[in-house]
């Protein structure tokens, strides 16, 4: 299952966000993968990854997560991201 997700967050996907989304993602007994337009995906448990995607306020990524319970950790990932 995968989602387009619109980053709201002040910082983007750095620091304190993306610290929240890899503990969540790590938790997950299934696969979390990040992709951002023109980068590479990478593993959504890796904070390193994740900061290699550089995602600023106002990009669209897309989570994709398999696994049990794929959309409840989609809703968990996406307040992280747009805690509107």
């Amino acid at each position: 299952m995968e989602r387009a997700i619109t980053v709201a967050a002040t910082a983007g996907l750095h620091a304190r966000p993306a610290a929240e989304f890899v503990r969540l993602a790590s938790a997950h007994p299934g696969a979390v993968e990040v992709r951002a337009e023109g980068r590479p995906p990478v593993d959504g448990a890796s904070i390193l990854g994740l900061m290699t995607l550089d995602v600023d306020r106002g990009e669209t990524i897309v989570v994709a997560v398999d696994g049990p319970e794929a959309e409840a950790l989609l809703d968990r990932l996406e307040a992280i991201l747009d805690p509107g």
